[in-house]
Parts: C-alpha cells; sequence; structure tokens
C-alpha cells in the first residue's frame, strides 16, 4: 500500500523523529521506556537558563552528546531516503533531529526545526564552527564570545524560517509519512493535521502510539523504522 502511495504521490514529505536516529545508537528524549528526559532534567542542561547560570554542566551535557553522536552513523533508513530524494520518490524531510544524519547520508532537502549538534555558533558575533570544538575544550570565538551549541534550547523559540519551511511542505504533501516521532512536540506535531487537512495521506511508522493515529491512513507500531523502510524499498524496486 504504502509503495503504491509514494509511486502515485507527486510531493512526499517525511517528518522524522527522534526514533529515526535510536536504530543508530542515539539515546530518544521522550519514549516512556529509555528516554532521557526520565533521568535528566532538561531545564538543567539544555535550557537558556541552564546556558547562563548552569554552564558547567550545560557544557558537559553537550560534550557528551556530541561525543556520542560521533560515534553513531546514519542507519540504513536515513541512506533508503536519500536515495528516495535522488530518484524524486521524496521531496522534502523535516526533521526534529539534530544530529545531521540525514545531511551525513546524502539527503539534501533538509529542513532541521531545531537546528544542529554538528555545529556551534558564537553568542556574540554568531559565527558558526565545527562541533569538535567543544570536545577540543575550545569554548570561545575568535572575537571572545562564548560558543554553544547550534540547537534550540528550551526557552527559545524554534528558527522562523524553519517554520514557514516545514508549514510550506506540508501544506503542499500529496503524501506525509512520519517516522519515529511521537508527535508530543508543538509545532511538529501539527503538520500531519495541516497535510490531512490539505487532503495528503498521512503514515505513521512509530513504536508507541501517537495521539495523531486516528487522523492516519496507515499506521505502523513496534518495528523498527529500517527494516520498514527497506520493505517498502524493495517493494518499489520490484515494480520498476
Amino acid at each position: 500500500m504504502l509503495a503504491q502511495w509514494l509511486t502515485t504521490s507527486n510531493y512526499t514529505v517525511v517528518l522524522t523523529g527522534a526514533g529515526m536516529s535510536t536504530e543508530s545508537g542515539l539515546l530518544d528524549f521522550r519514549s516512556a521506556q529509555a528516554g532521557l528526559w526520565n533521568t535528566k532534567n532538561p531545564q538543567q542542561l539544555a535550557s537558556t537558563y541552564a546556558l547562563k547560570y548552569n554552564r558547567e554542566e550545560f557544557i558537559a551535557f553537550y560534550q557528551y552528546r556530541i561525543r556520542t553522536l560521533r560515534q553513531c552513523n546514519p542507519q540504513a533508513g536515513h541512506l533508503i531516503l536519500a536515495e528516495w530524494e535522488k530518484r524524486g520518490i521524496v521531496q522534502n524531510i523535516i526533521t526534529q533531529n539534530v544530529d545531521g544524519f540525514h545531511q551525513q547520508a546524502g539527503s539534501q532537502n533538509v529542513i532541521e526545526l531545531h537546528g544542529s549538534l554538528r555545529t556551534v555558533h558564537c553568542q556574540q558575533c554568531h559565527q558558526a564552527h565545527a562541533s569538535d570544538m567543544y570536545i577540543n575544550e575550545e569554548l570561545h570565538c575568535a572575537c571572545g564570545g562564548f560558543l554553544r551549541p547550534s540547537v534550540v534550547l528550551f526557552g527559545e523559540s524554534l528558527p522562523a524560517k524553519a517554520i514557514e519551511n516545514a508549514w510550506s511542505a506540508a501544506q503542499k504533501a500529496d503524501l506525509l509519512i512520519v517516522l519515529g516521532s511521537s508527535l508530543q512536540v508543538s509545532p511538529a506535531n501539527q503538520l500531519p493535521l495541516i497535510a490531512k487537512r490539505n487532503g495528503a495521506k498521512l503514515v505513521i511508522v512509530n513504536m508507541e502510539p501517537t495521539e495523531a493515529d486516528n487522523w492516519a491512513d496507515l499506521v505502523i507500531h513496534h518495528r523498527k523504522i529500517g527494516e520498514v523502510l527497506k520493505e517498502i524499498d524493495n517493494e518499489l524496486k520490484d515494480g520498476e
């Protein structure tokens, strides 16, 4: 069914969340079983408050995340989505993830709603640098400003351009596929509803149920995303 929808869709958008990256070995934040926020307080580690008043723990937390990221790689699903983009099957990827795995896998049309851990930037002059600087304890820019990860912290607004582009993609979609998102975080959780209201088919692939499941035309639970995408990819190739 999904393979057929992919072949007949003129504009397919994929929305990815933490479940896409846990298959690469990264911890997620919100799952009931192993979410990182079950044991950590985000306000103490990943917020504007922590950046200003709890800087040592803020730095240590993001050094840990960047090091962990360097030990992981895109999973099979990332590679399949990149190939589908090259083949004109997928037009846009919207991601809630900050790991940069989509780009590393070869995807070009990626909208990052929450920024990226691949770079840090200066709070003073805003110049971007590779996040390796954090691992190397290089925490200040040449201008003297403090370097911070280029991610959206608790207490900050999402980048307006990313939201605008995501909204536009969802409105244009004939098919929107959600991969590994709990759909608990606004505004990303509104994108499937926007697509549905504009006549799109909605597919949700997630380990756990989501609040948008009742809206979906197809729901797949308790299966790895990489395995699902491999099956669909094989069906597409068999149909060529």
